[in-house]
């Protein structure tokens, strides 16, 4: 098989193509895609993801038509996490197998830079998944919207801050919470209010220098 031999599948090589190629892009051309996962529960080595939900922003507009949305069969199930996510193990919902979710999922998101709200957790969730399949870790940067708040605010704690209280705290309404489109798109909102926030600050901010800034 093709990871005995230390090869990989053509979608993943698809996928390193992407970043052979830098380019120092202006902030407003950059595509950055927020997303969110929703889970069996917070534990990385054993949960598994229930659907992934993504939507662009670019040049401080939210694409709706830029988005991705896809659900995962549930082989785990977590019947304590149903009335947070409301993903039931059957249903009529269409659903993927998990390793055909990861490829659809890297063939959209390419090199996009992802945006997510305490995204270590959602990069984990995807990165285990990827070495369920024999592959390494997401290449794509990363931006975290808790602690882009810290930065854009220069708030001086260790605060957790959640996204509901970020929601509030911007007057985001918070529609379809807990369902990963839901979460990605109250994200990609926030995303907006910090990326305007940070451009009045920075006019004319080069890519590169807003993540050394982060």
């Amino acid at each position: 098989m093709w990871f005995k031999k230390k090869t990989y599948p053509e979608f993943w090589t698809r996928y390193l193509n992407h970043f052979k190629s830098t380019t120092n892009k202006d902030f407003d051309n950059q595509r950055f895609l927020v997303f969110d996962t929703e889970t069996t529960g917070l534990d990385i080595k054993t949960d598994r993801i229930l659907s992934i939900g993504v939507i662009a922003v670019q040049g401080q507009i939210i694409k709706v038509s830029d988005s991705f949305e896809c659900y995962v069969k549930q082989n785990i199930f977590n019947s304590e996490t149903i009335k947070i996510h409301g993903l039931l193990k059957g249903g009529n919902i269409t659903k993927a197998e998990e390793s055909e979710a990861i490829k659809a999922f890297l063939e959209y998101i390419g090199n996009a830079v992802l945006v997510a709200h305490h995204a270590a957790f959602d990069i984990a969730m995807i990165n285990a998944a990827l070495k369920r399949m024999n592959l390494p870790k997401l290449k794509n940067k990363v931006v975290d919207t808790g602690e882009l708040y810290k930065k854009t605010k220069y708030v001086k704690d260790h605060k957790h801050y959640s996204l509901d209280a970020l929601s509030n705290i911007f007057n985001i309404p918070q529609h379809d919470r807990h369902t990963a489109s839901g979460d990605a798109y109250i994200t990609a909102l926030l995303f907006q209010k910090l990326s305007s926030l940070l451009q009045k600050k920075k006019k004319g901010l080069k890519l590169r220098y807003f993540f050394d800034w982060i």
